[in-house]
């Protein structure tokens, strides 16, 4: 929040109604200033004019000891007043001008906004984040549209710890300007998980990670998402490669051992197609083929196994295919067709897929739709693949692991 952004604004239009004011009297006798009041004014002009607030308000306070002044006498004085003070960041000062202002009655509707404004700008520039909230609340209540002040209220909100009032706010306006087809920042979306940390809302700190990977996708957003998914309670070990590959597409494999580890569980699954392309993005970044001899000779055999299944793979997939065709359920057409995905043939592996799914039977159907949502994303049908991940349920990470990957495929 630019704290002092309508400050000169509010300057520039209190000095030409201060003018105006001064001047008046000139031409309509009930506008007149009497001398005791114009010349402190006056003398406060030139001193603020100098920006010796300060000195000023004290030349207003002289003028507004005069015994007796008219409706016209006090709002000048007010104005001046709210000048001085606004620029000296006198906040109580400047609340009771406008408090004076606006009980006359006298203001336009932007003036009161603009006033209004001031205030509160005032207040949070002090530190005085409860009297800021309650002026900007009253910005509000007059109509004033202004985001700045939208920011304030919220940055108050959060500076006084009333947390739950912040996350509600920023809620509604992401909400808001995710309906209008904009796009959150994001420093109102950390603003959010922020505020859900310290309201130990696990639940709202996760949704609003998940906005900052949609809109703002960078490796450690993902990384603290992924991170607490996998310590979910309930999440089944079963899962580990898929979340692995979660982390691969979202760069998040930490090392050496996460590569190592990621393509032991592709080979372990059946997928030496998927082993071989972390091995070669191990070796690529240089995490892999480097260090100690023993290191280097450990790396090698791992690729050294991982070609050889995969070479082996080649030869029985057809010998598999006609396996899983006359199975009695959909579990080895799904497998297979998954694997040939995974190698490269999308028609003809999505295809498996979705008979075997058809063909029912299956021990995991959410893991099986869960990779055939996968299989979509790795075959560039993006639209399929939403369609499909939304359709996965479970409670034991498959589906929280499909709306990840939903996020993944809408970055």
């Amino acid at each position: 929040m630019n704290s002092r952004a309508s400050s000169p604004i509010v300057s520039l239009l209190l000095a030409s109604l201060l003018a105006l004011s001064l001047t008046a009297g000139n031409a309509h006798a009930q506008e007149t200033l009497r001398p005791e009041i114009s010349k402190p004014l006056v003398a406060a002009q030139d001193l603020i004019k100098a920006k010796k607030y300060r000195e000023a308000l004290a030349k207003i306070r002289d003028a507004d000891a005069v015994a007796g002044k008219t409706p016209h006498e006090t709002l000048t004085i007010e104005r001046m007043r709210l000048a001085a003070a606004n620029e000296a960041g006198d906040a109580d000062s400047a609340a009771k001008a406008v408090n004076a202002l606006l009980a006359s009655g006298k203001l336009s509707a932007s003036e009161k906004h603009n006033f209004i404004q001031a205030v509160a700008v005032a207040y949070y520039r002090n530190k005085n984040y409860a009297q800021a909230i309650d002026w900007a609340q009253r910005y509000f209540k007059e109509g004033g549209r202004d985001g700045q002040m939208r920011t304030l209220q919220v940055q108050s909100y959060y500076l006084n710890g009333d947390y739950a009032n912040a996350a509600r706010q920023l809620s509604a306006d992401i909400a808001a300007e995710e309906k209008a087809g904009g796009r959150p920042g994001v420093d109102s979306l950390q603003m959010l998980a922020s505020c859900y940390l310290q309201l130990n809302d696990m639940t709202g700190y996760v949704t609003a990670l998940e906005k900052l990977v949609t809109w703002h996708p960078k490796p450690e957003y993902w990384a603290d998402l992924l991170h607490r998914l996998q310590r979910k309670s309930g999440f089944a070990d079963r899962l580990a490669l898929d979340l692995a590959r979660l982390k691969f597409v979202s760069d998040n494999l930490g090392g050496t051992g996460d590569y190592m580890e990621m393509a032991q569980l592709a080979l372990q699954a059946g997928y030496p197609a998927e082993a071989r392309k972390i091995v070669d993005a191990g070796y690529a970044k240089n995490l892999l083929g480097t260090g100690p001899a023993a290191e280097v000779n450990r790396h090698k055999r791992l690729r050294d196994l991982v070609n050889k299944q995969l070479a082996e793979d080649q030869k029985n997939l057809a010998q598999g295919e006609r396996q899983a065709n006359a199975a009695k359920d959909g579990t080895g057409l799904v497998n297979i067709g998954y694997n040939l995905v995974l190698n490269g043939q999308f028609d003809k592996g999505l295809g498996m897929m979705e008979q075997g799914l058809a063909k029912g039977g299956l021990k995991r159907p959410e893991d099986a739709k869960l990779h055939l949502g996968h299989a979509y994303l790795l075959a560039g049908q993006k639209d399929k693949a939403v369609q499909t991940l939304q359709t996965v349920q479970g409670t034991d990470g498959t589906a929280d692991l499909a709306r990840l990957w939903i996020l993944q495929a809408q970055r």
